[in-house]
């Protein structure tokens, strides 16, 4: 009995802690983006960024979904580059220089302008 106990407590245990973190995450970021200039931007940006599978911007609601791979890149990570294409990631500010160089429609209200 004690054989069974010492058995099935060893299984569990390789159950519970033998489990993989998923290769793959799927995020949703808030950007400043405005237009299809801003789109092409950062989907271009981001998709051929070394452990991003794909990146995709949803116009209406201006939020970008990253699938990426988690041993290759994190969240911080694809953040500042968002920034650096002249765009906020949700709490991460848009890198003030790569801002400046963006298209005026693609700053915030420019749409409107």
């Amino acid at each position: 009995m004690k054989n069974l106990i010492v058995i099935g407590i060893l299984f569990l245990s390789s159950v519970v802690y033998g489990q993989k973190a998923p290769k793959y995450t799927t995020v949703v970021i808030q950007t400043s983006a405005e237009c299809e200039q801003c789109e092409e931007r950062l989907e271009s940006g981001l998709n051929f960024t070394k452990g991003i599978k794909f990146a995709e911007l949803d116009m209406v609601s201006m939020k970008l979904t990253v699938k990426y791979k988690t041993k290759s890149i994190d969240l911080y990570t694809i953040k500042t580059k968002i920034s650096s294409l002249g765009y906020t990631a949700d709490e991460v500010p848009a890198d003030p220089k790569a801002f400046e160089e963006l298209p005026a429609c693609c700053k915030p209200g420019g749409m409107h302008k």
